[in-house]
C-alpha cells in the first residue's frame, strides 16, 4: 500500500518529456529569441511598435490556431493502434488488409459524439462516431462509421435537415448536444424513416460506459471484390473485448457536473496505464446473387441484417495502444472519408454514402483549409504517393522536373498507370440501366418492422430504459401535436412501448394522424408508393441487438472505490487491492479527506480522491473496509453515505467488510444485502465476479424507493 515514490517519479519524467527539451526558442523561420513576455515598444511605458516582428508572428498564429470545428462529431477523442488479421478472406476480396496474415497494419481511431460542440460534455445521450483509418501498403483505408448499425435517414439529401432538427434551436442556441427539444421531434415525427436510428438512441446504447465498451459498424452495405472480379456485399462490425456496457441515465446526467471529459480520460487512461482496448472485426457477407432475398433492401441504410439471418464472421483484431501526442495536430486535424478505399474494396448503391462520397471531401476543404490536407501527417499514407497534382494552400511537397501532365515524354511518361494485376484500383463493372429520377426505391419504405424487432430483443431492464428515454425527451417538447405524432408511431413500433410513454406523458395514443407522417416524397408526388409499410414481424428477435450479447468476464481497467478514513482495516484493504490488482482492475483510495490517509497500522497511503471532489458515478464499484476509527469517521460524512445511496442506486458492485457492515447499515444498503451483487464479509473472488456483471440490473426497480 505504500506509494512508490521512484516509479512516481519516473512516471512524471516520462509524461513531461517534451521534444523542445534542451532546446533554444526560435521564430518558426528559426530565429533565435530572447525575450517572447515583452513586446517591442517605445520606452517601457510607450506604444508598441509595428516593427515589432515576433510579436506579430506570435499573436497572428495564436489567433489562427483554431480552425472550423467539425459540424457533426466535433467532440472526439482518438488513439493509435495496429490491426491484426486472423485468416485471409481472399475468397472475398483482394485487399491485403484482407488476405495477408503476416501484415500489422497502422490505424488511427477516432471516437466522438454526434450533436455537441468541440466544447460540449462526453455523456450527451447521442449516437457514437466510431472511425478507423487504416493505413495499409496500398494506401488509405477509412471505415467511418458510428456505434449503431444503421443511420437516421436513407439519402444524404437528407441530412441537413436532420442536423439542422437536432442541433440547438438557432434562434436561441439552445439546448446544446441534447436532442430532446421540439425541432427534433419535430422532424423525427415527420420523417418515420429515421424511428431505427432513433429508438437506438433512446436504449443504453446512446450512454456507454466506455468508448472501449462499444460496438462500431460500418453502416452502409458496401462490396467486397475478389482476384476473379466477384462481388459480395458486405457489413463491417467492431465487436469490443471489453464486452458492451452503459451507464444509466441519472449517472450520464451526474456525470455531466462530476468530470465532463468522463470518456476522454476513461480512453487516455486506460492506454496510458498499459491496458490496451481491442475490438475483433466482424462481416456480414452476402452473395451478390442473394441480394433481393430479404424481407428488406441491402441497400436501405436504416436496416441491419439480423445475425441470425448472415452471421458475423470475425476476421481480425485492432489494438490501441498509443495516445495521441498532440490533440490538435492529430485528433483535430485528422481528416476521414469514407471514399478512402483500396483495391478490393468498393461501394454499393446506398444512397445515403453515395452522398457521403461528395460530402466529406468538401467538408476537409472547408475545415482544413487546402486540398493539400492530405499532407498533413496524420492523414498520410504509409506508402510513397506521386501524381501531377501540384501548389494550392499549404503544399508541403517539394516536387521536382518540369511535367505536371499526363501523357507526356519529357518525363518518360512518369508517373505511369498501373496495371490491375499491380494493384491499380479498378471499379466493380455493374451494369446500370435506369432511367434519370428524382425518387425513392418503395423497398424502402418499411420503418416500423427492424424498430420492432430491436425492443423485442432487449431485456426487460432494457426496455425499461427505452420507455423512460422517450419519456423524458418527449416530455421536454413543448408541442403536444409532435407529442401525439410520435406516440402514434411508437404504437406502430410496439403497443407495450407506446402504451408506457402515453402513460408517463399523461396523453392518449391518437388512433390516426390528421398531418401526412411520410415527407421523403417530393412536393408533386402523391406519396401512396412510399407511405409507411405496416409492421412486419419476419423475425421475432435477434439477441445480438441486447448489448448484454457481448459480455466480458474480464474485471480490467474497471475503477473501484475504496471507501476510507484514518484508521481503516490495513489487513482488508490489502488483500482486497492485492486481489482487484491481479485482475487489472484500477483501485482508488475514497478518503474524507484529501493528501493521505492513516491506515491501521499507522502507515501513511496517498488518497487519490477526497469525497469532496469526486462522485460515486466515476466508479464501476464500491469497497468499504472494517476499521471502526475510519466506519466513525465515514458515518459523521452525509457525503459518504450519499456514495454509497448512490452505487446501490445505480445497481453497482458492493463490498463490506467487518465494521464496514455498521456504515452500510446505516444507509439504503440495510434493504439490499440479499442482493447479488452485495458481498457482506465475503472473499474477494466473490466480489470480482459481481463485478463482472457490470451491474445487478435485477435491483433496479427496488433500488427506485433510494432517493435520487
Amino acid at each position: 500500500m505504500k506509494e512508490d515514490k521512484g516509479n512516481a517519479k519516473q512516471k512524471d519524467m516520462q509524461q513531461n518529456t517534451s521534444d523542445a527539451e534542451g532546446k533554444t526558442m526560435t521564430t518558426n523561420q528559426g530565429l533565435k529569441v530572447n525575450d517572447t513576455n515583452n513586446s517591442l515598444k517605445a520606452g517601457e511605458r510607450g506604444a508598441t511598435l509595428l516593427e515589432d516582428f515576433i510579436l506579430r508572428e506570435k499573436i497572428t498564429h495564436f489567433d489562427h490556431e483554431r480552425i472550423p470545428e467539425r459540424i457533426v462529431h466535433a467532440r472526439g477523442s482518438a488513439a493509435h493502434g495496429y490491426f491484426e488479421l486472423y485468416e485471409s478472406q481472399e475468397k472475398y476480396t483482394k485487399a491485403g488488409i484482407f488476405t495477408d496474415t503476416k501484415r500489422k497494419t497502422p490505424v488511427f481511431t477516432r471516437f466522438s459524439t454526434v450533436a455537441g460542440s468541440k466544447g460540449s460534455a462526453d455523456m450527451a445521450r447521442d449516437v457514437r462516431g466510431f472511425a478507423v483509418k487504416f493505413y495499409t501498403e496500398e494506401g488509405i483505408f477509412d471505415l467511418v462509421g458510428n456505434n449503431m448499425p444503421i443511420f437516421f435517414i436513407q439519402d444524404a439529401m437528407k441530412f441537413p435537415d436532420l442536423i439542422h432538427a437536432v442541433k440547438p434551436e438557432p434562434h436561441r442556441e439552445i439546448p446544446q448536444a441534447a436532442s430532446a427539444h421540439d425541432t427534433f421531434y419535430d422532424f423525427v415525427s415527420r420523417t418515420p424513416e429515421t424511428l431505427h436510428n432513433h429508438i437506438w438512441v433512446m436504449s443504453d446504447r446512446a450512454i456507454p460506459r466506455s468508448l472501449r465498451m462499444m460496438e462500431g459498424f460500418g453502416i452502409h452495405t458496401f462490396r467486397l471484390i475478389n482476384k476473379e472480379g466477384k462481388s459480395h456485399f458486405v457489413k463491417f462490425h467492431w465487436k469490443p473485448l471489453l464486452g458492451v456496457n452503459s451507464v444509466t441515465w441519472d449517472e450520464a446526467v451526474k456525470l455531466h457536473g462530476a468530470d465532463s471529459d468522463f470518456h476522454r480520460r476513461d480512453l487516455w487512461d486506460a492506454i496510458d496505464s498499459g491496458q490496451f482496448p481491442e475490438w475483433e472485426l466482424g462481416i456480414q457477407v452476402v452473395p451478390e446473387e442473394d441480394e433481393h432475398k430479404f424481407d428488406f433492401d441491402l441497400l436501405d441504410p436504416t436496416k441491419l441484417i439480423p445475425e441470425e439471418m448472415v452471421p458475423v464472421q470475425r476476421i481480425g483484431k485492432m489494438t490501441l495502444n498509443r495516445n495521441p501526442d498532440n490533440f490538435f495536430a492529430e485528433t483535430e486535424q485528422v481528416a476521414f472519408h469514407p471514399g478512402h478505399i483500396v483495391p478490393g474494396i468498393d461501394f454499393s448503391n446506398d444512397p445515403l454514402l453515395q452522398g457521403r462520397l461528395f460530402s466529406y471531401t468538401d467538408t476537409q476543404l472547408s475545415r482544413l483549409g487546402s486540398p493539400n490536407f492530405h499532407e498533413i501527417p496524420i492523414n498520410r499514407p504509409v506508402n510513397p504517393t506521386h501524381n501531377n497534382q501540384r501548389d494550392g494552400h499549404m503544399r508541403m511537397t517539394v516536387n521536382k522536373g518540369n511535367t505536371a501532365y499526363f501523357p507526356n515524354s519529357m518525363s518518360g511518361g512518369c508517373p505511369h498507370l498501373a496495371k490491375m494485376a499491380e494493384g491499380g484500383f479498378t471499379s466493380y463493372e455493374e451494369r446500370i440501366d435506369a432511367n434519370k429520377v428524382r425518387a425513392r426505391s418503395e423497398s424502402f419504405s418499411d420503418h416500423f418492422s427492424q424498430p420492432g424487432i430491436f425492443y423485442r430483443s432487449l431485456k426487460d431492464w432494457e426496455k425499461n430504459h427505452v420507455a423512460e428515454a422517450y419519456s423524458f425527451e418527449l416530455g421536454k417538447c413543448n408541442h403536444d401535436y409532435i407529442k401525439e405524432r410520435m406516440l402514434w408511431l411508437i404504437n406502430n413500433i410496439d403497443e407495450d412501448l407506446a402504451k408506457k410513454v402515453a402513460d408517463n406523458l399523461g396523453l392518449k395514443i391518437p388512433s390516426k394522424i390528421e398531418k401526412p407522417v411520410n415527407q421523403a416524397i417530393g412536393a408533386d408526388d402523391d406519396g401512396k408508393k412510399n407511405e409507411p409499410q405496416k409492421r412486419k414481424d419476419y423475425i421475432e428477435k435477434s439477441e445480438a441487438l441486447s448489448q448484454t450479447h457481448i459480455k466480458a468476464d474480464s474485471i480490467a481497467t474497471r475503477k473501484i472505490a475504496f471507501l476510507v478514513g484514518d484508521g481503516f482495516d490495513a489487513e482488508n484493504v490489502g488483500s482486497m487491492k492485492e486481489a482487484l490488482e491481479k485482475k487489472n482492475a484500477v483501485v482508488n483510495l475514497v478518503a474524507t479527506h484529501g493528501g493521505k490517509v492513516k491506515c491501521s497500522k499507522g502507515e501513511m497511503h496517498k488518497v487519490d480522491a477526497a469525497l469532496m471532489t469526486t462522485e460515486s458515478v466515476a466508479f464501476d464499484a464500491l469497497y468499504i473496509p472494517g476499521g471502526s476509527k475510519s466506519v466513525k469517521a465515514l458515518k459523521d460524512s452525509a457525503k459518504a453515505k450519499k456514495f454509497i445511496n448512490e452505487s446501490l442506486k445505480h445497481c453497482k458492485a458492493i463490498a463490506v467488510d467487518s465494521e464496514g457492515e455498521e456504515l452500510f447499515d446505516e444507509t439504503f444498503g440495510k434493504d439490499f444485502k440479499d442482493d447479488d451483487a452485495i458481498c457482506i464479509n465475503k472473499k474477494p473472488a466473490d466480489f470480482i465476479k459481481a463485478i463482472g456483471m457490470h451491474r445487478n440490473w435485477n435491483r433496479e426497480e427496488k433500488a427506485k424507493m433510494i432517493p435520487a
